[in-house]
């Protein structure tokens, strides 16, 4: 085919709704689930349809996503399989245990794959509904269990080899990324704003920190699939992450000192910094400048710290170019990632919580088919509870999933009684895996045609004699279809979750950690706090930038929780020194501050008595920040949110 045949197709596809990169995607991933089918039925394992369907689980479309998502599905299955085997010799003859044993293992999963970051979080998640195919199908179908096992572990093998092999041949290196030369022009960016802000001159065109802030929270968010693939990687986002929480630090600043005093010395230097940013030059040339601002800005604590953390981020960032390695101590003093815990437990319970019903049901009911409905229903709640909105995707899942089981049935009573050897059942399957990658390429159909092909290889299982009736083939496919109905019933009723809601989870435990810094001792854990919250207040702009939500709400709560929360830290320090009258009166205010949730106004009241005394201490420049913490306070409640822009689930 000629280049200009090419293009036409190309046009021809993109013109009809296909997306050209995701159909050669498709395309290679359907011919290594073929292979890896061939091969595994070669061999004579058990279940060969098990290693076609881990191809589309582990097959990416870039090699080194392709590479490490293997690693940690192989990783995912070894503990699985373990664990199920454990689960299936504990429980015995016992179906109640096991169903309560796997609902309290692939719940903890669920929990911790929440809690986790990258492909750890994915391989924890696959240890869980590993397990449950295990224990399971090794109930339903009366194998042998190390045989099961075994059988389980070699498919899972088989699949990842031919996704290598294919994918190794035929995937192409992911392209250049362009985040650090966006990261770069953001740098410049907030750079000049600083400059202009600190020397009181026009900033121009310059956008507003809001608009800066909205564009880290995008590139933020997109580090994740850049660290992808090796140590180097995920090293080199750690510190592209860590500039861009020293950057938000810094457009925090702007805001809270929008009428500052002049810095004009240190505004020049950084107005170098900016336009050695803008001509590429090295790092340290550009962390010199910054260095030399901090110290002609030493008189103002606020602004001397964000002009070292950014200095501190560019300087990590050269080290890692220089070594390939960026020390854990110094990224940990620069930015701690948020772990949403309260999505996690959630996660948890909803999890053990369906599973538990099912199971129960199923060990009163005695239904034949109720280890595919608590099989379906567990990879459902567990592997898409990590989406922002689990509930819309499982629509399009449950259609997708009632097509193949509805192919399943179709091939195994039309079909396959016309094949006279195994291969031929085999065959047959082949060019219904090849269908797939029709709607998996369509943009009006991707989104869940991937559990077409894998409900109809797990319910084709290519062996003769074929064996059972229409009704049990039938009630086999309501059962696995039961699935991701339970699970869409679940995402909607037991703790609903989308990005709205997890936005208003951060703040709600953003604020509860400030409740308890008002009432517990300083601990010499301020900067981690600072760290955690400079990567929240990223989440919380990309959520509300997913949203089409205007950011400036979230920014202004942002500021009130950093500037109350370095107020409570300060009065925490003074607390140690204090007489002990004042200590007392101290310790009454933040009773009140500990309740900022539930009466927001009487800890604003709370704080400027509290001024008031310390002004009578001779205490002016602490009773200025507890004066200034109480009007933010006010502030964000007579503009009619909470202190971070969202209304804060209880």
């Amino acid at each position: 085919m000629t280049s200009s045949h090419r293009q036409r197709l190309v046009r021809w596809l993109s013109h009809h709704g296909f997306d050209v990169e995701r159909l050669r995607f498709g395309l290679r991933t359907a011919l290594a689930s073929c292979l890896a089918l061939c091969v595994a039925w070669a061999i004579g394992l058990e279940h060969p349809q098990w290693s076609a369907m881990t191809v589309w689980a582990a097959s990416q479309p870039v090699r080194a996503l392709l590479v490490e998502k293997s690693l940690y599905r192989v990783v995912g299955t070894l503990v699985g399989t373990a664990v199920g085997l454990l689960l299936l010799l504990a429980a015995g003859e016992s179906l109640l245990w096991l169903v309560i044993g796997l609902a309290l293992w692939v719940g903890l999963c669920a929990g911790l794959g929440n809690a986790l970051h990258s492909m750890i979080s994915y391989a924890t998640l696959l240890s869980g509904y590993s397990a449950s195919m295990v224990a399971l199908l090794g109930t339903a179908s009366g194998m042998n269990t190390l045989a099961l096992g075994a059988d389980r572990l070699l498919t899972v093998l088989v699949g990842v080899a031919m996704a290598l092999l294919v994918g190794l041949l035929l995937t192409p290196r992911a392209p250049r990324s362009d985040l650090e030369e966006r990261g770069r022009r953001s740098t410049a960016r907030v750079l000049h704003l600083l400059a202009a802000r600190l020397n009181h001159s026009s900033a121009g065109a310059a956008p507003a920190p809001n608009e800066l802030l909205a564009d880290i929270a995008v590139i933020e968010a997109q580090l994740e699939p850049s660290a992808a693939g090796s140590r180097r990687a995920r090293h080199s986002a750690r510190s592209q992450r860590s500039i861009l929480a020293a950057l938000t630090a810094t457009l925090l600043w702007l805001r809270r000192c929008q009428q500052g005093a002049r810095h004009v010395e240190a505004g020049h230097a950084v107005a170098d910094a900016a336009l050695s940013m803008d001509n590429a030059e090295p790092l340290p040339a550009v962390a010199e400048h910054l260095k030399r601002a901090q110290g002609l800005a030493a008189n103002d604590a606020a602004l001397a710290s964000v002009l070292g953390r950014l200095a501190d981020a560019l300087l990590a960032r050269q080290r890692f170019r220089d070594t390939g390695r960026i020390q854990r101590e110094a990224a940990r003093r620069l930015v701690i990632r948020h772990r949403d815990w309260v999505h996690a437990s959630h996660a948890m319970l909803r999890t053990t919580g369906v599973l538990l019903v099912i199971g129960l049901t199923w060990v009163a009911t005695g239904w034949p088919a109720g280890a595919y409905v608590m099989l379906g229903t567990s990879v459902m709640v567990t592997l898409f509870s990590t989406f922002e909105n689990p509930a819309w995707i499982m629509r399009h899942i449950l259609a997708w999933q009632a097509v193949g089981a509805l192919m399943a049935v179709g091939v195994r009573w039309l079909l396959w009684p016309w094949a006279e050897a195994e291969w031929q059942l085999v065959a047959i399957l082949l060019p219904l895996i090849l269908m797939t990658v029709i709607p998996f390429a369509h943009r009006r159909t991707m989104n869940g045609s991937i559990d077409y092909v894998m409900i109809l290889l797990l319910l084709s299982q290519p062996s003769l004699p074929l064996s059972g009736s229409f009704s049990h083939s039938l009630a086999l496919a309501l059962a696995v279809v039961a699935g991701p109905l339970l699970a869409l019933i679940a995402f909607r009723l037991i703790f609903p979750t989308n990005a709205r809601r997890r936005q208003q989870q951060l703040a709600g435990m953003m604020l509860k950690e400030l409740e308890t810094m008002a009432v517990r001792e300083n601990s010499g854990r301020d900067e981690i706090w600072q760290a955690r919250l400079y990567h929240r207040v990223m989440r919380l702009v990309h959520w509300a930038h997913v949203q089409g939500e205007p950011t400036h709400h979230v920014v202004d709560g942002c500021l009130t929780a950093l500037t109350l929360g370095e107020t409570l830290l300060a009065l925490q320090a003074y607390r140690e020194q204090a007489t002990p009258h004042l200590a007392r009166r101290l310790d009454a205010s933040l009773r009140h501050v500990a309740h900022l949730r539930q009466a927001p106004l009487d800890a604003a009241a709370a704080l400027e008595r509290l001024a008031r005394t310390l002004s009578h201490a001779q205490q002016g420049e602490l009773a200025n920040r507890a004066r200034h913490s109480a009007a933010l306070i006010r502030d964000n409640l007579r503009s009619g949110n909470n202190l971070l822009g969202a209304q804060a689930i209880e």
